[in-house]
């Protein structure tokens, strides 16, 4: 399964052979469905089960008092301040994600799963976390609800910097489809030989009248 769940959480269809006994499988049980050019969750429940089920333990970790990361810490005139969440994440990225990655059973999806996880943490109890994963995309979108107000966030894996501009052109179009005019995208660099003073980032980009943070990692 981890063959077929893992394009599917990162976005990149990769080497997933539609014709093979794994994806069969999978769609089978009813995990997922075929879309041109990709697949996706059978319906929306799955794909906060496969996430829940997956980040399981880092979210379970992450409710250690050593970890301040609540929502009131990020509250500021009623809105969540974003940037100042994103910048914790950024640090805690730097301190613990070679720990962390080494936990998950599906390495290449392990920064969606634990930016999930973290984002949970921020939320829990008191927003909600949308989902939209789907394998061919090249990316996965997030959307944190937290008092009707909505904060698009995308996820990616750089491989270039045409990768990081083609985002930020989906973030403007899903940030479209959401009414909102503040956005953010997530770019994660698995390159070893880059520094982490290199890595980690963030500038705005105005597109279309909308602001998009992008946030190296």
């Amino acid at each position: 399964m981890r063959k077929i769940i893992q394009p599917l959480i990162i976005g990149e269809k990769g080497d997933v052979d539609k014709l093979s006994d794994d994806y069969s499988f999978v769609r089978d049980i009813g995990l997922i469905r075929d879309i041109p050019g990709g697949f996706l969750p059978a319906n929306p429940i799955y794909s906060e089960v496969i996430v829940r089920t997956l980040s399981f333990n880092a979210q379970d970790n992450l409710l250690d008092k050593k970890y301040p990361y609540q929502m009131p810490r990020y509250l500021k005139n009623g809105r969540i301040d974003m940037d100042f969440l994103m910048c914790d994440f950024q640090q805690f990225w730097r301190e613990n994600s070679e720990i962390w990655i080494k936990k998950f059973d599906y390495g290449e999806a392990a920064p969606h799963l634990i930016l999930m996880a973290f984002l949970q943490r921020v939320i829990n109890g008191g927003g909600q976390i949308i989902r939209e994963m789907a394998a061919g995309t090249g990316r996965l979108d997030l959307c944190l609800i937290y008092e009707k107000r909505k904060y698009p966030i995308e996820l990616k894996i750089r491989y270039g910097n045409k990768y990081i501009e083609k985002g930020i052109e989906q973030t403007a179009r899903y940030m479209d489809t959401l009414g909102c005019k503040e956005g953010w995208i997530a770019v994660f660099d698995r390159r070893t030989t880059v520094k982490w003073d290199d890595k980690l980032f963030m500038k705005k980009e105005i597109v279309d009248g909308k602001t998009i943070t992008v946030v190296g990692l």
